[in-house]
C-alpha cells in the first residue's frame, strides 16, 4: 500500500504542475475580452513563424500581377495600420511592437487566404474572383489579421501540444518529436495542406475572426456591409464538388452570414469612412 501511494504522488504531482501551467498560460484577447490558453511564448512562436513563412515563400510563386498585388498590401497596410492604433489606444502596444506585417499574394488556383503568428499573411490569387472589391478583399484581409491579433493560432497549437504531448514547451517538443511538431504547426496555422489534414478553427474561434474583422476593416475605412456580399458568393462557390480551401474548415455560409449580420450594428459604429 505504501508503494502504491508513492507511485501515485508524482502523478498528483505532475498534474498539479500542469493544472498551474495552464492557469499561468491563460490570456485576454483584444477586442472581445475573451480569455485563452496561451502556452507557447511570443519569441518562440514568432522566431518559428518567420522561418515557416520564408521557407513557404522560397518554396511557392509570388503572383507577378503587380496591380492585384499592390492592392493587396494597400488593403492590408490600411487595416493593420487600424489595428495598430486601436491596440495602442486600448493598452495592448506590448502585443501591437511584436507583429512584423507583411502581405503576399501568391500564385495559385485555391480560394484561399491564411496567417501566420507576428502578422505574416498569403492571399491566394484565386480567391480574387470571389473577392471581386477591394472592399470585399477588406473582409478577407481584415479576418486573417483578427486571427493574429486573437492568437488563435497559438491557442490552437497550445491545445494540440496539451492533448498530444502533455503540454510540453514547444522549444521541448522540437527536439523531441520535430517532425510530428512541425506537422501540428503547420495544420494548426493552414499553411501546408500538403503537410497534414488541416486542423479546422472552433466556431468560437471564426465566429471571433469574423467580429473583430468586421470591427478592423470598419476601423480602416472599409465598409462592413460588404462582408454579406462576400460570404453570399462563397456559398455559391461552395456549391461545387468540393468547397474552397477557405471555406471549406469554416462554419456553414448561412451560419455565418446570420451572425455577421447580427453583429453588424456594433461594427457600424466602428465605421470611419473618411479613414482612408
Amino acid at each position: 500500500m505504501k508503494r502504491s501511494r508513492i507511485q501515485r504522488f508524482p502523478i498528483r504531482s505532475a498534474l498539479l504542475v500542469s493544472t498551474i501551467v495552464v492557469i499561468s498560460a491563460c490570456a485576454t484577447v483584444p477586442g472581445s475580452e475573451r480569455r485563452q490558453l496561451r502556452l507557447i511564448p511570443q519569441s518562440e512562436l514568432l522566431a518559428m513563424s518567420f522561418q515557416q513563412y520564408d521557407q513557404f515563400l522560397r518554396e511557392n510563386p509570388i503572383s507577378d500581377d503587380a496591380a492585384a498585388t499592390a492592392t493587396v498590401r494597400e488593403v492590408g497596410a490600411n487595416i493593420a495600420g487600424a489595428v495598430d492604433r486601436y491596440l495602442r489606444d486600448t493598452g495592448y502596444a506590448r502585443q501591437a511592437d511584436a507583429y512584423r506585417w507583411e502581405f503576399q499574394l501568391i500564385e495559385s488556383p485555391q480560394v484561399n487566404a491564411w496567417a501566420m503568428p507576428g502578422g505574416k499573411i498569403a492571399v491566394y490569387t484565386g480567391l480574387l474572383p470571389v473577392t471581386v472589391t477591394e472592399e470585399a478583399l477588406a473582409v478577407v484581409i481584415a479576418h486573417e489579421i483578427a486571427h493574429v491579433v486573437a492568437e488563435h493560432g497559438n491557442e490552437r497549437m497550445s491545445q494540440a501540444l496539451v492533448a498530444q504531448m502533455g503540454g510540453a514547451a514547444l522549444s521541448v517538443a522540437l527536439r523531441d518529436r520535430p517532425e510530428e511538431t512541425r506537422n501540428l504547426w503547420f495544420a494548426a496555422y493552414g499553411a501546408g495542406a500538403q503537410v497534414g489534414v488541416l486542423l479546422p478553427y472552433s466556431r468560437l474561434h471564426e465566429t471571433e475572426a469574423d467580429q473583430l474583422g468586421l470591427m478592423f476593416m470598419a476601423m480602416a475605412g472599409y465598409d462592413p456591409r460588404a462582408a454579406v456580399d462576400f460570404w453570399q458568393r462563397m456559398a455559391d462557390a461552395s456549391s461545387g464538388p468540393r468547397p474552397p480551401e477557405f471555406a471549406s474548415t469554416h462554419p456553414s455560409n448561412e451560419r455565418r452570414i446570420r451572425d455577421i449580420r447580427d453583429f453588424m450594428p456594433r461594427a457600424l459604429e466602428y465605421y470611419d469612412p473618411s479613414a482612408r
